[in-house]
C-alpha cells in the first residue's frame, strides 16, 4: 500500500499528550499541507491560527472548558503543546466544507510527520464570544469568521489505539 493510503488508514485521534513543544520545521509542515486543502471555487476562505504560546494555549483550553461543561482542571485539548485553529469566511458558502477539508490535511499531514493529532470542536462557538473576537482583533485579522475546529498538537505519549473494524454498509457501489 502507498504512504499517502497508509496514513489516512493509521491516523488515530491522540488523547494523551507529551509536554515537549514540537519542532519547527514540523509546524511548518502541517501548516504548509493546512493551505493546500481543496476549497470552493479556489477561494481559500479558512485560515489557520498557531497557537504556540502555552499562556494563550491555556486561555483557549480554559474557554473552551467551560464551553463543553466540563469540571475545572479538565484539559479538552489533552496537553498537547500546539493548537492550530481553522476559521473560514462565514460569507463564503462553502466555508465549513473548506475549513473541514483544512483539518483533515493539517491531521492527516501531522500523522504522516509522526505527530499525534486530534480534531477538537467548540471553536465556533469560542470565535462567536467576546474571547475569540478579541484573539482575532489582536491579530489583526477583519471579517466575519466562523471557528470550525481546533488540531490540538504534538508528540503522543502512549501509542495510538487500533482502529475500530469498519461498519457494514459503508460504501455502495451503483
Amino acid at each position: 500500500m502507498n504512504e499517502t493510503l497508509t496514513v489516512l488508514k493509521e491516523r488515530r485521534s491522540c488523547r494523551k499528550f507529551k509536554p515537549d513543544m514540537i519542532k519547527e520545521e514540523e509546524l511548518a509542515a502541517v501548516l504548509e499541507a493546512g493551505t493546500y486543502a481543496a476549497t470552493g471555487k479556489g477561494r481559500q476562505s479558512p485560515i489557520i491560527i498557531a497557537v504556540t504560546d502555552k499562556e494563550l494555549r491555556d486561555r483557549i483550553s480554559e474557554e473552551n472548558r467551560k464551553i463543553g461543561g466540563w469540571d475545572e482542571g479538565f484539559d479538552p485539548f489533552y496537553g498537547a503543546p500546539v493548537i492550530l485553529i481553522v476559521l473560514a469566511q462565514k460569507d463564503v458558502p462553502t466555508h465549513v466544507y473548506d475549513g473541514s477539508l483544512v483539518m483533515g490535511n493539517l491531521m492527516n499531514a501531522a500523522q504522516s510527520l509522526g505527530l499525534g493529532n486530534i480534531w477538537i470542536h467548540r471553536a465556533k462557538e469560542e470565535f462567536a464570544s467576546d474571547f475569540g473576537r478579541e484573539i482575532l482583533q489582536k491579530l489583526g485579522i477583519e471579517g466575519e469568521y466562523e471557528g470550525i475546529g481546533h488540531c490540538a498538537l504534538g508528540y503522543a505519549a502512549e501509542p495510538a489505539k487500533a482502529a475500530a473494524p469498519r461498519k457494514e454498509h459503508y460504501v455502495y457501489r451503483i
